[in-house]
């Protein structure tokens, strides 16, 4: 039988995801009442400039006292897209303790508070849900969470920035060099005037946390997670990764250790060789490679930012989260039973491609191998070019721990027959 009484969301921010959240259920209020089982109504909005004019919205539903929208009681979800860690961490704390479930956008937060505010919703009863943190619209979280409940998840490798992969998509297609992408991707909407949390890795890294908390079932804080930006990757790394085949990709890369007992979770650029999936995701996309025991390999792509996407994730947490209502349960929370520990960067097995810039004489190749062979770390390639006295050497290594190959580096630096390090990626998804 269908509730006639409407459940009550009241939104806390407005911006772009906001107001799509809004007028998402608007136009579609018949189909939400269909798929949850009773009417949803917007009952308030809590915004930082009231007299912005916000169409769809009824003005008398906005406010700038959030604190008190969600103290008001008669709130059964909150959606929270306002970002940052305050005061959406208090707020969402507060509208557990006063009966309302909460919907969050918020990556950052989750991140760093999510076990936290998870024991927060399991004391009072309500449902934390947040599958928009991560990957917009792509259908991720929940997955992990629910639909591969049974399986056992080894690695999850993802794409889940859309500016970082526009700009080095832009890199190797027309050969720009990273200034020119950045401003192409400044000038088409897709970077920040402010682009620092996208290109060194911040967002990226807030999403691995939550994605490796998930698949692994353990506590992943974003302080663990590894991370390196992008800004330094050059049109000669690309023209390097086309002589290897393979594309240079912004990585988020989470995985359980080959004995099972450690996890580890990082963000770094790579080289992945053509033949991946991954390396044909374009443009603004995301999409996320699962391995897991029992399911193999599963890619998960699409949209990974912008109202519209976002706003539909935050609408498919809405219509879960009512209906968790009106059956008066809550969906499955936090899930940390294992407690395993998350490793350093420094364990992590991987293979390197090292770019030097050398003297062009007798014996230099000898000294570079002795030093790679002293750290334990085995050759898999060397390509050398040189003229007039200098000379470039490319070496891409065998997989070794990474603190060898960061050790073997340091040592190179020190030859006095080596005149600089002009580039270190990694190459994964081999």
């Amino acid at each position: 039988m269908m509730r006639t009484r409407p459940l009550k969301v009241a939104l806390l921010g407005c911006g772009v995801v906001g107001s799509e959240v809004a007028r998402i259920m608007t136009t579609h209020a018949d189909d939400l009442t269909a798929r949850i089982g009773a009417p949803v109504e917007l009952a308030g909005v809590a915004v930082r400039r009231p007299s912005k004019v916000r169409e769809g919205i009824d003005p008398d539903l906005i406010t700038t006292d959030a604190t008190a929208l969600v103290k008001r009681g008669d709130i059964d979800v909150i959606v929270e897209v306002i970002g940052g860690i305050e005061p959406a961490r208090t707020l969402i704390t507060t509208a557990f303790e006063h009966g309302a479930s909460v919907v969050s956008a918020n990556k950052a937060l989750i991140a760093q508070d999510g076990a936290a505010l998870h024991e927060a919703a399991v004391e009072h009863g309500r449902d934390l849900y947040y599958e928009a943190a991560v990957a917009g619209a792509i259908p991720l979280i929940r997955p992990l969470r629910e639909s591969m409940a049974g399986d056992k998840v080894n690695r999850v490798l993802g794409i889940v920035n859309g500016t970082t992969n526009f700009i080095l998509d832009a890199m190797d297609t027309t050969g720009a060099g990273y200034q020119e992408a950045l401003d192409e991707a400044t000038a088409l909407g897709y970077a920040e005037a402010d682009p620092t949390a996208d290109v060194e890795g911040f967002d990226a890294a807030a999403k691995a946390a939550i994605l490796a908390g998930i698949a692994f079932h353990t506590r992943v804080r974003l302080d663990d997670v590894y991370r390196e930006g992008m800004t330094e990757v050059t049109a000669a790394d690309f023209a390097s990764a086309k002589r290897m085949g393979c594309t240079i990709k912004l990585l988020a890369i989470c995985e359980r250790a080959a004995d099972g007992e450690s996890v580890t979770a990082r963000v770094h650029p790579a080289m992945i060789p053509l033949s991946h999936p991954l390396a044909s995701v374009r443009e603004a996309y995301n999409a996320v490679f699962v391995e897991a025991e029992a399911a193999g390999q599963l890619m998960f792509y699409g949209p990974g930012a912008g109202g519209s996407p976002t706003a539909s994730a935050v609408l498919g947490d809405l219509v879960a989260v009512c209906r968790n209502k009106l059956a008066e349960t809550t969906g499955p929370g936090d899930s940390a039973y294992t407690q395993l520990p998350v490793g350093s960067m420094g364990e992590v097995v991987t293979r390197y491609h090292i770019s030097l810039d050398v003297a062009d004489k007798p014996g230099v190749l000898a000294q570079v191998a002795t030093v790679f062979a002293e750290h334990g770390v085995s050759i898999d390639t060397v390509r050398q070019t040189g003229k007039d006295g200098e000379a470039s050497l490319v070496v891409v290594t065998h997989r070794a721990p990474d603190a060898a190959l960061t050790g073997t580096v340091d040592a190179l630096r020190r030859l006095d027959t080596v005149r600089g390090v002009a580039s270190i990626m990694r190459v994964e998804g081999e």
